[in-house]
Order: C-alpha cells, then sequence, then structure tokens
C-alpha cells in the first residue's frame, strides 16, 4: 500500500474539494478535515496557504489531464476519451463535482495565484492538441483552431452538464468534434 505524502494529501483532498464546492466554498478547515493533516502541516508545505495550495491543486491536476491528452492514439480518439472521462466522472458524482481548472478560474477574486494556474493550464491543454494535431499532418491553423475549440467546448460542456444534470451536451460536443477532426483530416 502506497503511503501519499503530506503534500499529496493536501493537494488530493483540495483538488476534491474546489471540484464540488469551488474555491470560495472550500475553507482551510475543510481541506484539513479531508486529507487529515495537522494544519501546522499545511503552513509548513504551503507557507502561502490556501491561495498557494489551491494554486498548486490546480497545476497538478492540469498536469494530469495533459498527460492524457497528449498521450498516443488519434486525436479524435484522444478528444473522444476526454469528453467521455467527464461524462463519467459527472455521473459517478450525481453533477455535484465539476472540473477544479474551471472553479480555479472562476476563483480569482479569492485566489488568484489559482485563476492564473488555471490559465496555464488551459494553454497546456490547447498545446498539447496542437502538438498532436500537427504530428499527425493538420495545418498549423488547423491545429490551433481544432485544439482551441475542443478544450473551450468541453469544458463548457462540463459547466452546462453539472447545471442540467445530464451528459448529454458533452455526447454532443464529443460527437461534432470528432466530426471536425476527421473532416479537416490532411489528405
Amino acid at each position: 500500500m502506497v503511503r501519499l505524502s503530506v503534500r499529496d494529501r493536501l493537494v488530493d483532498a483540495t483538488a476534491a474539494l474546489i471540484r464540488r464546492n469551488g474555491v470560495a466554498g472550500t475553507g482551510l478547515a475543510d481541506i484539513l478535515q479531508c486529507s487529515g493533516v495537522a494544519r501546522r502541516s499545511v503552513y509548513l508545505t504551503f507557507p502561502g496557504g490556501k491561495e498557494e495550495l489551491v494554486a498548486a491543486a490546480t497545476r497538478e491536476v492540469g498536469a494530469s489531464m495533459t498527460a492524457l491528452l497528449a498521450a498516443g492514439g488519434p486525436v479524435a480518439g484522444s478528444v473522444r476519451d476526454f469528453v467521455d472521462l467527464w461524462a463519467v466522472r459527472l455521473r459517478d458524482s450525481g453533477f455535484a463535482d465539476g472540473c477544479p481548472i474551471v472553479a480555479a478560474a472562476l476563483g480569482r477574486h479569492s485566489a488568484n495565484a489559482a485563476a492564473d494556474a488555471a490559465g496555464a493550464v488551459f494553454a497546456d491543454w490547447t498545446s498539447a492538441l496542437i502538438a498532436r494535431l500537427r504530428d499527425e499532418g493538420y495545418a498549423e491553423a488547423d491545429a490551433r483552431d481544432i485544439a482551441t475549440m475542443a478544450i473551450v467546448s468541453v469544458e463548457g460542456a462540463v459547466v452546462v452538464a453539472q447545471a442540467r444534470r445530464t451528459a448529454e451536451p458533452l455526447e454532443v460536443v464529443g460527437r461534432v468534434l470528432e466530426e471536425i477532426v476527421r473532416a479537416r483530416r490532411p489528405v
């Protein structure tokens, strides 16, 4: 059994909580209770407190998704996997758990560094898809357009699916994005 470090427990708990409650709705006491970590450990690990911790959680969750988006196989399949992952996460949580990156982006008023980290994460996701599309022979302009459309469409669909409590927006976005990727495929 792998025992997570204090840092990992804090980051995991923070990501889970902001996924469900947003940045403003996640207090340090909530993070401590969820992680099982002592208050003193937070400030030893994250001297900047909650804001630094939320930014770290945003970067780490973002990096794991960047790795998924950068992984092999045809881009159309990766985009579909990205959409399907969100549909499963939303359904499994009863549509309570949204995207922690969106939560961080929207939490600028209480965690400016986390909002900046969210912007960097969205840029990383887009860059990962651009690189994959270029590797598959797509023109630079098409790669940028498709990658940008994929990220903003999926993230928007997550928000709408959560609000409407149905995965249908994600299903539509996934299907249409696959069509766009295939339609613009280089000959």
